[in-house]
């Protein structure tokens, strides 16, 4: 806690802060603010200490901590709880545990590496240590639980809204679940729930998006990207970790008015990569081609075929161009 606020406050002062300052307002010593000032800059924080004036926090280019995310957090209830790790199996796995634990609702874990990240229909998620922002949001929704499946489209909303706000970059969304840049994956969305008969306990929803991976698996490469891939502007992940935090709580916001996306279709639909190209839906029983048209309130993929209208459902199903990944 105090790290933080020192940080906080290092980083809202243009000049240099006095340790008397950080101690009264702080209510520590000056051994305890020396203390935290050391361990800042073995963070990675390059902090300036002139005798007589005080401390001077430098511009820090990708600072990821768990400090730094708070010193960034503007929201009112996503992150307050925030969980940081170095590594972990999965961020919505460890997400799970928590909320098992009696987690509160908005609790965000976040995590420097995965050693089994999870993507949909059980693929692996490619997670490099340092690459990239992987997280999960712990949720305890009082919305049935066939509405959860529309929580993924939601926070493609947030995350592409986050990207644009933090580097600029115009992303659009590729249904349901992956953000994309230059026509490739960015990230992706895992939505997973726990319910009992027609009672949610909680929902997870997870994201991980490729911050500064400049090279990805032969299987991947015609695939993804990742963001330092498509500008040359250095991007600190713990201000775009808030980013995504602050836009999740609007849109979901707009979701609880109506529980479905009829405030935020239009919306979605513009930033819809399917939208008027011919797409292939891959179902567990079936495939077949037609042309996206967006989606309904409900969050299913509208394809126009030969037959008439087609209302997709997420879940068990791809949706891929004809010629490529979009």
């Amino acid at each position: 806690m105090v790290k933080t606020e020192i940080l906080k406050m290092l980083k809202g002062t243009a000049g240099y802060v006095s340790g008397q300052e950080l101690c009264e307002r702080l209510g520590v010593s000056r051994t305890a603010v020396w203390k935290v000032i050391r361990q800042l800059q073995e963070d990675g924080y390059e902090i300036e200490a002139i005798r007589n004036r005080g401390y001077h926090l430098k511009k820090s280019e990708d600072v990821f901590t768990r400090e730094e995310i708070c010193s960034a957090l503007h929201t009112k209830w996503v992150g307050r709880n925030l969980v940081f790790l170095d590594v972990t199996d999965s961020t919505n796995n460890e997400a799970r545990r928590r909320a098992e634990e009696g987690a509160p609702n908005g609790t965000l874990v976040v995590a420097l590496e995965q050693n089994a990240g999870k993507g949909r229909r059980g693929r692996t998620w490619f997670s490099t240590s340092g690459a990239g922002i992987w997280m999960s949001l712990l949720l305890r929704p009082e919305i049935p639980p066939e509405c959860a499946s529309m929580l993924t489209l939601v926070a493609a909303l947030a995350v592409e809204a986050a990207i644009y706000q933090v580097t600029g970059l115009e992303g659009q969304i590729k249904w349901p679940n992956d953000v994309v840049l230059d026509e490739k994956k960015v990230c992706g969305i895992l939505t997973e729930m726990s319910t009992e008969m027609e009672r949610i306990h909680y929902v997870v929803v997870g994201i991980g998006i490729n911050v500064s991976i400049t090279e990805f698996p032969e299987e991947l490469q015609d695939k993804a990207t990742s963001i330092s891939l498509c500008t040359d502007k250095t991007v600190n992940r713990a201000e775009l970790t808030a980013a995504v935090a602050k836009a999740w709580e609007e849109y979901y916001g707009r979701f609880l008015q109506t529980l479905d996306l009829s405030l935020l279709i239009e919306e979605y639909s513009r930033h819809l990569i399917n939208r008027d190209r011919e797409v292939k839906v891959l179902t567990p029983g079936d495939t077949y081609s037609g042309i996206c048209r967006g989606i309904n309130k409900k969050g299913e993929l509208l394809v126009e075929t030969s037959e008439g209208m087609r209302e997709v459902m997420s879940g068990e199903v791809s949706v891929r161009g004809i010629y490529s990944y979009v």
